[in-house]
């Protein structure tokens, strides 16, 4: 396992800094996949999954999936018949 700069816990980080902090992984990732060292998409990895367990404890509702979005959702739209 890689170990790194981690930054502010997540947990202490106020939620308009929690979301700037997301959307900077989210921009950075693709590169981080292709160009960056294993050691480092791992860190980055880490770091995604630590930001987005805190924005979604602090934001149940805003991170339910929708049921639109579901297996279930899609083949309704599409009239394809449910598993059961």
């Amino acid at each position: 396992m890689a170990t790194g700069a981690a930054g502010i816990p997540a947990e202490q980080l106020e939620d308009d800094d929690l979301k700037r902090e997301l959307h900077h992984l989210y921009e950075t990732r693709e590169d981080t996949f292709f160009n960056g060292s294993g050691d480092a998409f791992e860190i980055h990895t880490e770091r995604m999954l630590e930001l987005e367990q805190e924005y979604a404890k602090r934001r149940p509702q805003e991170t339910k999936a929708d049921p639109a979005r579901t297996r279930t959702g899609s083949r309704a739209r599409a009239h394809q018949p449910l598993d059961e």
